[in-house]
C-alpha cells in the first residue's frame, strides 16, 4: 500500500455506495480490497483498536447515539471503498483523525505508535481548540488548499461522512437553518480540495447539488 490512487465511479455507484456506508460505517471490505490491503491489516486492526480505546466513552451526537468509533471507521471506509486509496498512511490518518482534536491523545503519542507521516497528515486535520469555533471554520476554509494531498484525501472522506449523517438526522440541538450553514461551510472548504480525489470530489458535488436543490 504504497500509492494514493483515485477510479472513476459513476454517479450512480457513489449513490450506491453511499447508502452502505452510511448504514454501516464499519462492514467488511471487499474481496477486492481485501486482496489489495491484506499486508496491511495487521497495521490497520492495530490502528482502530487504538482510536477505539480513546474514543471508548464517546458518542455521537445523532439521534441514536451511536459510538463514536464508528466515524474514524466510516471516514477510513470511504477513502478506500470509494476513493480507491491505497496508501497505509492515509488510511491510518483517517481512523486517528480526531484523537488529538477529542479526546486526551498527544501527537507525540501518535509520533511514537505510528510515526512522523502518519502524525503529520493527523495534525493537518486537528483543529485548534483554544480558538473559537468560528475561529476553527475560518481556519479551514483559509488552510483548506494548503494542505498536503494527503491531508486533503481525510478532510474530504472526513466532510462526505459529516454530509451524510446530516442527510440521516439532525444531531441533538441543531435545527434546519444549523444544517444548512454547516452544508453552506463544507462546500466552501471541499471545493478547494475537489483536485485531490475525483472519485471523492463527485460524491461531494452530488451531496451538494442535491441539498441545495431540495
Amino acid at each position: 500500500m504504497s500509492t494514493t490512487t483515485t477510479n472513476g465511479k459513476s454517479d450512480e455507484a457513489c449513490q450506491s455506495q453511499s447508502k452502505e456506508t452510511v448504514k454501516d460505517a464499519g462492514r467488511t471490505a471487499s474481496p477486492t480490497c481485501l486482496s489489495a490491503c491484506n499486508s496491511d491489516l495487521p497495521d490497520i486492526i492495530f490502528t482502530i483498536d487504538f482510536a477505539a480505546q480513546k474514543h471508548k466513552d464517546q458518542r455521537r451526537k445523532d439521534p441514536d447515539k451511536t459510538p463514536y468509533i464508528n466515524h474514524p471507521i466510516g471516514v477510513a471506509n470511504i477513502l478506500i471503498q470509494e476513493g480507491g486509496v491505497e496508501d497505509l498512511e492515509v488510511i491510518q490518518a483517517a481512523v486517528l483523525h480526531d484523537t488529538v482534536e477529542d479526546t486526551d491523545t498527544t501527537f507525540e503519542e501518535l509520533e511514537e505508535a505510528f510515526g512522523k507521516s502518519v502524525t503529520n497528515i493527523v495534525r493537518e486535520v486537528t483543529d485548534n481548540k483554544l480558538l473559537s469555533k468560528e475561529e476553527r471554520k475560518e481556519l479551514q476554509i483559509k488552510n483548506a488548499s494548503h494542505k498536503s494531498h494527503q491531508a486533503k484525501l481525510v478532510k474530504m472522506a472526513d466532510k462526505i461522512y459529516n454530509l451524510r449523517d446530516l442527510n440521516r438526522a439532525l444531531p441533538e440541538g441543531w435545527d434546519e437553518k444549523r444544517r444548512h450553514e454547516y452544508f453552506v461551510w463544507a462546500q466552501k472548504v471541499c471545493c478547494q480540495i475537489y483536485d485531490a480525489n475525483e472519485a471523492l470530489a463527485t460524491c461531494l458535488q452530488k451531496l451538494f447539488t442535491e441539498f441545495f436543490g431540495k
